[in-house]
């Protein structure tokens, strides 16, 4: 699969032509003639959720670090060390590895968009770092120095090597199995940091750090269902990829997601913060996985139910709620997100 042109003047497809991978765009950004109403729906929604790391208050949190269990902030420097690897390798994977073979151009503008949004996550990690410790590198440089975390960031790494990084092996199926791996780490990888960042918000801890961990959230879950959007559509279009080999690669690739992000929460937890056990975590991990596999046309692999609810209610935005962790009214009309509606 050779990346697409930028400049095709000599194209001739048309609308309908138009593919999310192996089509031969012209090149031209269009938004009056879109095929793909999903990324249409979904850059209208990426855009009117634009914040600033900024705007979050992290007044509280620098105080409340200073008096946070040693497990708690043990997992706060682990978690904020993940999240930082995860969303910078994401910012250039996007650019580099994806986008130079997607040939929809709605999909191509949408895919921009959340490499900025993650590049601004990462923006958020340097504020909270920044209010809370006095060794910002610490927790920078964990990842070189614990095993575990490395452990599971080469893991990460060395599969989007695998599907994108030589432009001369990749094949169709590389591409879709590389989007599987993007609905992955959209839609699982993010969680157990996710959760256990708001299970100090739930015990009054880091309001400010659970506050601005809901807006990174509310962004995954865009980019989550672009990437479910990008492998609905090519489910369409080229049935002939999905194939039962396809689809055992699929399963095995969420069975090393969830032990992998399982024994993950369960390192950074050890037992230790309020609400979690290792089976707790693992459910929640596994819950998670059958809801990502069933969004793009495959049957659940775990049949378990959602062990910790609560935590959907502290992920989500609606028109006009109030702060979990403040009490306060907040107006977040611009961040709701219908999930029918993609």
């Amino acid at each position: 699969m050779a990346r697409k042109t930028i400049y095709n003047p000599d194209s001739k497809e048309t609308l309908n032509d138009r593919r999310i991978f192996g089509g031969n765009p012209d090149g031209m950004i269009n938004f009056t003639r879109m095929k793909y109403q999903w990324a249409l729906k979904l850059w209208d929604t990426m855009e009117a959720n634009t914040w600033f790391p900024k705007e979050v208050q992290m007044t509280g949190d620098a105080k409340d670090y200073k008096f946070l269990t040693a497990p708690e902030k043990r997992m706060y420097d682990l978690v904020l060390s993940q999240l930082i690897f995860m969303d910078s390798l994401q910012t250039n994977n996007l650019m580099d590895n994806i986008n130079p073979y997607i040939t929809a151009p709605e999909v191509n503008a949408c895919l921009s968009r959340q490499s900025y949004e993650e590049a601004n996550h990462s923006k958020s990690y340097a504020v909270m770092v920044e209010s809370i410790s006095d060794n910002t590198d610490g927790i920078y440089n964990m990842w070189r120095s614990d095993a575990k975390l490395k452990e599971k960031n080469d893991y990460i790494a060395e599969v989007y090597k695998s599907l994108t990084s030589d432009g001369e092996n990749i094949t169709d199926t590389k591409m879709l199995l590389a989007m599987f791996a993007n609905q992955i780490l959209e839609g699982l990888y993010f969680y157990a940091g996710f959760a256990a960042m708001y299970a100090l918000g739930k015990s009054g801890k880091m309001l400010g750090s659970s506050q601005m961990i809901r807006f990174i959230q509310r962004d995954e879950i865009t980019h989550l269902l672009l990437f479910q959007n990008m492998i609905n559509s090519t489910r369409k279009e080229r049935p002939d990829l999905f194939t039962p080999e396809l689809e055992k690669t699929v399963r095995e690739m969420f069975r090393k997601a969830v032990e992998l992000e399982s024994s993950w929460g369960a390192y950074i937890t050890q037992g230790q913060i309020l609400g979690f056990t290792d089976k707790i975590i693992e459910q929640y991990i596994q819950y998670l996985a059958d809801r990502r596999l069933e969004a793009v046309g495959y049957k659940p692999e775990f049949n378990v139910k959602h062990p910790i609810p609560w935590v959907d209610g502290y992920a989500s935005f609606n028109d006009q709620r109030t702060n979990f962790f403040e009490g306060n009214v907040v107006n977040y009309s611009k961040g709701s997100i219908d999930f029918d509606d993609f």
